[in-house]
């Protein structure tokens, strides 16, 4: 097992063929790709930062930003595999942790919430994916194999295969195990938590209504529902005229 900077380089290359259908060649993964080369910058970062260099290894991480505009802490540490698609907006703190076979999607931010030192980033399990724009904040711990919605705010640990969706971040699904090709991208199929809640609501004033009418002992007939509703609020043909109720004809003068 390689553990050299050239050795994981070629890894986080390699592995954007494997999840990403665009890219053709390794080449074109390696020259185009700004997540690529924002992680070759920070392993090359990290290693200086793991040495006690301190400006260096910032001004790398600056330089990465302005080249490829992912803000990656030297200071952090990450795993093997591990593919920024897009790129755009991403950004990892100092002692945020990432595992192995990781996807990140652009704008996505793990985040502190604390000004004092010590652990205040997250800590990433290994085939964790996380969707655009989501936010992950604090020293918490998202499990391995957990999947993140796009712009979902996470600021409580998610347990190992988990779904996280929605501001603040809900667990939806619970024990995705594993997945059948090793990383489960379809991260654009997350629950609808809220849409759920109201088909719920839906069926239950449904019930309600079909009880409340067999304790009246009301038929079909007798309680048309909706149906007549819906005939008597239609709208009136377009030019028609439409006798209003209130209006009462004027007396003649004479």
């Amino acid at each position: 097992m390689s553990t050299s900077w050239l050795g994981l380089l070629l890894e986080d290359v390699r592995c954007v063929r494997e999840r990403d259908p665009a890219a053709r060649s390794l080449a074109e993964a390696w020259t185009i790709y700004p997540g690529v080369q924002a992680v070759a910058l920070y392993r090359l970062a990290h290693a200086l930062w793991a040495r006690g260099w301190r400006y260096l290894p910032r001004w790398l991480s600056f330089f990465a930003r302005f080249l490829t505009n992912v803000d990656i802490h030297p200071g952090a540490r990450i795993g093997r595999r591990f593919f920024i698609d897009h790129g755009a907006g991403v950004v990892i703190g100092e002692t945020a942790e990432i595992g192995d076979d990781v996807t990140l999607y652009h704008g996505v931010t793990l985040g502190g919430t604390s000004w004092h030192a010590g652990k205040r980033h997250p800590t990433i399990g290994s085939q964790v994916v996380i969707g655009a724009g989501a936010k992950i904040l604090g020293p918490i711990t998202v499990g391995d194999r957990a999947r993140v919605a796009a712009n979902s705010v996470v600021i409580d640990a998610v347990p190992a295969g988990a779904t996280v969706v929605g501001i603040p971040g809900r667990v939806v699904v619970r024990g995705r195990g594993n997945p059948r090709h090793g990383i489960d991208l379809d991260h654009h199929l997350m629950p609808d938590p809220v849409g759920k809640a109201i088909a719920c609501l839906l069926d239950r004033i449904a019930a309600l209504e079909a009880a409340q009418r067999v304790r009246l002992g009301l038929t079909d007939e007798a309680d048309p529902g909706c149906g007549s509703c819906d005939d008597a609020c239609a709208e009136p043909t377009f030019g028609a005229a439409t006798p209003n109720p209130t209006d009462t004809p004027l007396r003649s003068p004479h």
